[in-house]
């Protein structure tokens, strides 16, 4: 038996997609006031009574949304193309090590769209 629990963060910045086809309203330099969920799935621990402490998954995560909080998203390393796919997996890639029971990404760039990010089965 498994619980899922989960955190929601949010950072607001800029960016422009560079792929996209020309005209393209995504083209143009833009902002978002990004959400993000982290989620973590696992059992119960007997002695504590919870998967994970909620402050252990904001201790992980707070220093990876400063690196994005009022930045341009493109100069940020790894962040070239930072659609909401990309930037839910470059979010799972720095939080999974700090987090293992990690197990979905959820990215809101605007109210009615969003992305969501698990890693396959180990």
């Amino acid at each position: 038996m498994t619980t899922e629990i989960y955190r929601e963060f949010n950072f607001e910045a800029a960016h422009r997609l560079p792929n996209v086809p020309e005209g393209h309203k995504c083209s143009r330099l833009h902002g978002h006031s990004y959400r993000f969920e982290v989620h973590v799935t696992g059992p119960i621990d007997e002695k504590f009574g919870w998967v994970v402490d909620f402050g252990d998954i904001k201790a992980a995560v707070n220093p990876i949304v400063a690196l994005l909080d009022h930045y341009y998203l493109n100069e940020v390393e790894g962040l070239g193309n930072p659609t909401s796919e990309l930037l839910a997996e470059w979010l799972w890639i720095r939080i999974e090590p700090e987090l293992p029971l990690l197990s979905k990404i959820v990215v809101r760039e605007t109210c009615t769209s969003a992305c969501t990010y698990t890693a396959l089965p180990r």
